[in-house]
């Protein structure tokens, strides 16, 4: 079997070349860059992980192709998600990476000459009456189906997820019984491909800053100032600076520049226990048929390791989902990401337009 490997640098990645080896495969590497040389915000790791993945292409004696996806990342995912912070929504920039970038234009470009590509996601597929599905990782704090929940069928069903069986531990484990460099490399905590870039800094370099009033919902009360709407998000608790708290981010007004916050751990405003969707994507299939009527489900509205129980209906505008329990910051432009009711397949997803 031919097969693309995409290597980032990091551990997961790494650990993917070492059991494809182990395997009998020998996998031809690609390692994606999207920043430019002469790009310092988009640049700044870039040349570690070239070397790092180069350094497992030798150990390996793999076959190591560098594919610049630059204007193709600005193109789709930076031009996605300027455009829904610049109109108060929460973008979510690593599943249409996943989706445009990662298992779209590379696809087109390279992936296409391979019989399967591997990742170091933390996913499974799953073979089901001839058809592939996106199954849950072992691991459900490293679990990665959400950022993968807009891929479609054709995309999944050349997929390979070698690590996906594995805990997080047990891979770092992998990597340093077999003298991997990347062994200990710490994980990115960054946007799709761009490393250690501080999300603030990445949306302040496209839309500057704005300062506003963060105003108390319940009195109107001036509590603070801050620099841009843009970079607070519906249900945010961390990064407002106020003092006192803890103080929710509740709405925003986007004419007016104001951020509404209220305090509290068990604030009703902060609550909804249901959302409707946009344009929802099935990844394989619709299970329903087109009729969901009250079918039970599981869901998520964030990256957690937790699932939520609830139900989703079809409406004359999408789909909705009325939760078991009380959702905290249901946030327009996130994604709601639907799973079976034993958390095993992963649906797919819609944009989340009104809680």
């Amino acid at each position: 079997m031919n097969i693309a490997s995409l290597i980032s640098g990091g551990v997961d990645s790494s650990v993917v070349v070492h059991l494809l080896k182990e395997a009998g495969y020998d996998p031809t590497l690609f390692y994606i860059k999207i920043g430019m040389d002469d790009d310092e915000l988009l640049h700044c790791s870039s040349e570690e992980d070239i070397e790092m993945a180069s350094l497992i292409a030798h150990k390996y004696g793999c076959k190591l192709e560098i594919v610049d996806l630059h204007q193709d990342y600005w193109d789709n995912v930076v031009a996605y998600t300027i455009d829904k912070v610049r109109k108060g929504f929460t973008p979510n920039p690593d599943v249409m990476c996943n989706k445009l970038i990662k298992f779209g234009v590379f696809e087109q470009k390279a992936g296409q000459h391979f019989d399967k590509t591997a990742t170091g996601h933390y996913a499974t597929t799953i073979e089901k009456d001839g058809k592939t599905y996106l199954g849950t990782a072992k691991d459900p704090v490293k679990d990665q189906t959400d950022f993968l929940a807009q891929i479609n069928h054709l995309q999944v069903s050349k997929l390979m997820f070698p690590i996906g069986h594995l805990m997080k531990n047990e891979v770092r484990k992998i990597a340093e019984i077999a003298n991997l460099p990347s062994a200990k490399r710490n994980d990115s905590q960054g946007i799709c491909f761009l490393g250690q870039v501080n999300y603030n800094d990445f949306i302040r370099r496209y839309l500057g800053e704005k300062e506003g009033p963060i105003v108390e919902l319940e009195t109107g009360k001036i509590l603070g100032k801050h620099k841009g709407y843009w970079f607070h998000t519906v249900g945010q608790r961390k990064g407002l600076g106020l003092s006192g708290g803890p103080w929710y981010v509740i709405r925003k007004d986007i004419e007016a520049n104001i951020v509404w916050a209220s305090k509290g751990y068990d604030v009703e405003a902060a609550y909804g226990n249901a959302f409707s969707m946009k344009d929802f994507h099935f990844i394989t299939e619709n299970p329903w048929h087109d009729k969901a009527e009250n079918v039970e489900i599981t869901f998520k509205i964030r990256h957690t390791p937790e699932f939520t129980r609830g139900n989703i209906i079809k409406t004359p505008e999408g789909y909705r989902i009325v939760s078991s329990e009380k959702l905290q910051g249901i946030a327009p432009g996130q994604f709601g990401v639907v799973y079976d009711i034993d958390q095993k397949i992963c649906i797919g997803s819609g944009e989340i337009i009104s809680a």
